[in-house]
C-alpha cells in the first residue's frame, strides 16, 4: 500500500487530495499547525493527522506532498529530502492524479469553486460518478473531493503558485482573469501571462471555454490563433462590435425568492430553460459555463439543467449560516473587490427591503495594498460596514499598514474599523435589529464571528426589534 504524507493537510487543497487518495486505497498521514475541520474530516476517514511539524513524521512515507504555504526549509520537507523521499508540490501531484482521466479544469480569479462544484454535482446527479477536487465543500455532495469510477475528473484549477500549470485537461473553463495574489504575481501582466501559459496546456483535441463578459478572458479569446485547442465562449450579453458568444443567456429574470431563471442558447439554438436555487447574477454565468461543459461532453443539456436546479451551493459561498431573532447570518468567502460587489449585489436581490451589514476581514497585506482603491467603492450596496484588521495568512505581520487606512479613505455613510473578531462580534450583538441581514466576508478566520453572534444572541435574546 502506497503511503503519502501531506504537509498542510488541513487546508482546502491538500485535504481534498487526502480524501481522494484514501478512497483510492492509499495510506495517508499528514500534519498542520492546527486540527482544522477539514483535517478532522480526513482523520475520521482514517488519515493519521499530527498537529505541528516534526521531521520524524515523514519517515516511512513513499511520497510527500506539501501545500504552497510550506517553505523549502520546513523541517518535514528537509527530513523527507534527506531520506530520499520524493517531495511534490500540489501542482506536480495533481497532474499525476488526472493524467489517465478526462480532465475538466475550472480556472479564474472568481467563481471557480462554485463552477467546479456545479460541474461535479451535474455529472454526479446524471450518474457519471466523476472524480473531483473542489476548493470548498459542496452542499449537494457533502465533501470537497471524491475518487469516482467514471472517466471524468473535475478539478478546481488554482492559479496561486502556478498550480494549474501542472494540469493538462481536455476541457478547461476560464471564468475571468482579474489581477490577484500580488505576492505571487506582482503585476497584472504577470497574472495574465499565467493564464496564457495555462491555455497552452490544452492539447489539440482539447476545448477551452472562456467568459466573453470578462475583459481579461476576452483578451485571451482574442489570442485564439495562438492556441492549438478549440475555443468557445459563453456570456450573458451581446456586445456591439463583438461576435456574440457561442453560449448565450436570454430571457433571464428574478423569482420572488431572489433567484434567477433564464434560457440557455448555443449559436442561437435553445438548449434548455434553467431555474437556479442559488442567488446572484454571477451564478447565472457559472451555470452557463456548466451547461457548456455538458454540451461539449454530449450530455443532454435538459438533464444538466435539471441537475443545476437542484444545486445548493458550496460552504462559505453565500451560505446561510443560521437565523436568529429575525436576523439572517450569511458566510461568504469573498475577499477580492469584485467578489465583494457580486456577493452584496446577490444579497440585495435576495433581500431587497432589508438592512445589509457587511463584515469584511481583509486577506493579506499585499492584496489589500495592491487593490486599495478598488476596495474603497466595493461596499456601496451595504448599509453598514465593519472592517477588521488584515488577516496575514501566509505573510509576515506588517505593523506599518492597517486596514484602518482603507476605512479612513472610504466614502460610506456607516463604515467603522474594529480590529478584532471579538470587537466586531460585540458590536453586532448590540446593534443588529430584527430583519437585518449579516454577511461575513472572509477567507480567513472571521467565519467565527457568525458562530459567535448566533451563540450569543441565542443565549441572551438581545436582538433588537426594528
Amino acid at each position: 500500500m502506497t503511503h503519502v504524507h501531506l504537509i498542510g493537510i488541513g487546508g482546502s487543497g491538500l485535504s481534498a487530495i487526502a480524501r481522494l487518495l484514501i478512497e483510492r486505497g492509499y495510506a495517508i498521514s499528514g500534519s498542520d499547525q492546527e486540527l482544522s475541520p477539514l483535517a478532522r474530516e480526513v482523520q475520521d476517514l482514517g488519515a493519521k493527522v499530527s498537529v505541528g511539524h516534526r521531521g520524524d513524521q515523514v519517515l516511512g512515507a513513499d511520497e510527500v506532498i506539501r501545500s504552497s504555504a510550506i517553505p523549502d526549509d520546513n523541517v518535514e520537507v528537509k527530513a523527507a529530502m534527506a531520506a530520499g523521499i520524493p517531495v511534490y508540490k500540489r501542482s506536480d501531484y495533481l497532474g499525476k492524479l488526472i493524467e489517465d482521466r478526462i480532465g475538466i479544469a475550472v480556472a479564474g480569479t472568481h467563481g471557480k469553486t462554485t463552477t467546479t462544484a456545479m460541474i461535479s454535482w451535474m455529472l454526479t446527479a446524471l450518474n457519471h460518478d466523476p472524480s473531483y477536487i473542489i476548493g470548498g465543500v459542496s452542499k449537494n455532495l457533502g465533501n470537497n473531493a471524491h475518487a469516482g469510477k467514471g472517466r471524468a475528473f473535475v478539478i478546481e484549477a488554482d492559479e496561486y503558485d502556478y498550480m494549474f500549470l501542472g494540469l493538462q485537461p481536455q476541457i478547461a473553463v476560464v471564468t475571468n482573469i482579474e489581477h490577484d495574489h500580488p505576492d505571487c504575481f506582482p503585476t497584472a501582466e504577470d497574472f495574465f501571462q499565467a493564464f496564457v501559459d495555462f491555455a497552452h496546456q490544452l492539447p489539440g483535441e482539447g476545448t477551452l471555454i472562456l467568459c466573453s463578459d470578462d475583459v481579461g478572458a476576452l483578451k485571451l479569446l482574442d489570442m485564439a490563433s495562438e492556441f492549438n485547442c478549440k475555443i468557445l465562449s459563453y456570456g450573458l450579453q451581446r456586445k456591439e462590435n463583438q461576435t456574440p458568444p457561442d453560449y448565450l443567456v436570454n430571457n433571464f429574470s428574478l423569482t420572488q425568492q431572489g433567484f434567477y431563471e433564464f434560457e440557455a442558447f448555443f449559436e442561437n439554438e435553445l438548449l434548455a430553460p434553467v431555474s437556479l436555487n442559488v442567488p446572484g447574477i454571477h451564478n447565472v454565468s457559472n451555470a452557463l459555463a456548466t451547461l457548456a461543459v455538458a454540451h461539449q461532453m454530449k450530455i443532454p443539456v435538459t438533464d444538466a439543467a435539471q441537475a443545476l436546479s437542484e444545486f445548493q451551493g458550496t460552504m462559505r459561498r453565500f451560505e446561510l449560516h443560521g437565523e436568529i431573532s429575525g436576523i439572517a447570518v450569511i458566510d461568504d468567502y469573498a475577499h477580492h473587490p469584485t467578489e465583494i460587489r457580486a456577493t452584496l449585489a446577490a444579497a440585495r436581490n435576495r433581500y431587497p427591503d432589508r438592512q445589509l451589514w457587511a463584515v469584511w476581514q481583509p486577506h493579506t497585506y499585499s492584496r489589500t495594498k495592491t487593490l486599495f482603491e478598488e476596495y474603497l467603492t466595493a461596499f456601496r450596496e451595504a448599509d453598514h460596514v465593519l472592517v477588521t484588521e488584515i488577516y496575514a495568512a501566509r505573510e509576515p505581520v506588517n505593523t506599518e499598514f492597517s486596514s484602518l487606512q482603507v476605512v479612513q479613505s472610504m466614502d460610506h455613510p456607516d463604515v467603522r474599523f474594529l480590529a478584532s473578531n471579538n470587537q466586531v462580534t460585540n458590536y453586532l450583538v448590540n446593534n443588529l435589529q430584527n430583519g437585518d441581514v449579516l454577511l461575513v466576508l472572509s477567507a480567513g478566520d472571521a467565519y467565527q464571528i457568525s458562530e459567535r453572534v448566533i451563540d450569543l444572541m441565542s443565549a441572551n435574546g438581545n436582538a433588537k426589534n426594528g
